[in-house]
């Protein structure tokens, strides 16, 4: 894959798409006929803006501030933000606060979508220095161009972020992981994604306002990698996007969803959701159309995709950090599940 061609400043992207985005109904209610997830990803509220872009240069790593501090600056008022960051050439990690390295290489998108304190770096060993060591705070006259390292191979990130208020990026669900690299592969969607960020970060050398370029890519961007990283998540072609909203469900969610190595039972699910057992199990049914206890096997899947594809963790690791006390059973149930070892499905 070739490298994408960044302008030095970026302008205003038009999407029309996302005017009509923002003209949806209630997220709960339904287009007859539609596809759950598009009709939910369609009715986000989101906005935001690319912020700045870098080019790194081996040996690099740097740690961005902390959450609160970032979003006083970028969304002031903003309990949180959506943080990404987009590979435009070479290879980097991003690890949040288990200090996990997800990796990812050009084309590549790293998504933080609770906004929290990270540490990016390359290929090789380097002290960490904070981020906003190397800049000047804003007002900006144009985007800044951070040029940092030791002069080896090159890196260079566009970094942005988001704004919404959906509990989808509520951190207290833990509907996605605190970090996850979106690798499209080749067909229509990647290519769309890829040749739009292409043409709006080579638009214009003009000086921009002293702000952060608002633009409405992010936006679409971030649709569409959700849209791809959420289609593997447990009874997304139900009611899970509602479930998220569920007073009921919304607890029992949060609960599997941050701790997925737990062997939860019925009985303490209930204890979380603070209903009877009964009832939990019948809301689960009515809405995910599953029982709980299927619910979590099938959200240990969708958490071990996420840790085979990004990071080097070892096959018996994922196994224990799903919950599961051995490979083998777990190699069972995931190829039970997507249909191929875990082994096969990440060299795939």
């Amino acid at each position: 894959m070739r490298s994408f061609e960044i302008g030095e400043t970026i302008r205003v992207l038009d999407l029309r798409r996302l005017e009509a985005m923002t003209a949806m109904p209630d997220l709960l209610t339904e287009t007859p006929g539609a596809n759950p997830l598009d009709s939910a990803l369609e009715r986000l509220r989101l906005d935001g803006a690319i912020f700045f872009r870098s080019e790194f240069t081996e040996a690099w790593a740097y740690e961005s501030p902390a959450t609160d501090t970032v979003t006083a600056m970028l969304h002031p008022g903003a309990e949180r933000l959506i943080m990404f960051h987009i590979v435009a050439r070479g290879r980097c990690w991003v690890s949040v606060g288990d200090g996990v390295k997800h990796w990812a290489g050009p084309g590549d998108v790293l998504v933080l979508p609770y906004g929290d304190q990270h540490r990016v770096g390359g290929s090789q060993d380097a002290m960490t220095v904070p981020i906003g060591s190397l800049f000047a705070p804003p007002p900006w006259e144009r985007l800044p161009v951070l040029q940092y390292g030791s002069g080896g191979e090159r890196t260079d990130i566009v970094c942005g972020y988001l704004h919404s208020t959906d509990p989808l990026f509520d951190p207290r669900l833990g509907a996605l992981p605190r970090v996850f690299v979106a690798r499209l592969s080749d067909g229509p969607i990647a290519q769309f994604v890829r040749s739009s960020i292409e043409y709006a970060l080579s638009m214009s050398e003009a000086a921009l306002p002293a702000a952060p370029a608002s633009t409405r890519l992010p936006e679409l961007l971030v649709t569409e990698v959700l849209r791809w990283h959420l289609a593997s998540a447990p009874a997304i072609e139900h009611g899970w996007v509602a479930a998220l909203h569920d007073q009921v469900l919304a607890p029992a969610l949060a609960a599997m969803h941050g701790e997925p190595a737990r062997h939860w039972s019925l009985a303490e699910l209930a204890e979380v959701a603070r209903v009877s057992r009964s009832a939990l199990d019948e809301r689960f049914r009515q809405v995910l159309d599953r029982s709980p206890i299927r619910y979590l096997k099938e959200w240990r899947m969708h958490a071990a995709g996420d840790l085979l594809r990004s990071t080097d963790f070892t096959v018996s690791r994922i196994a224990r950090a799903v919950g599961y006390d051995s490979e083998e059973a777990f190699s069972r149930a995931f190829k039970k599940h997507h249909g191929v070892p875990p082994g096969r499905w990440r060299a795939n």
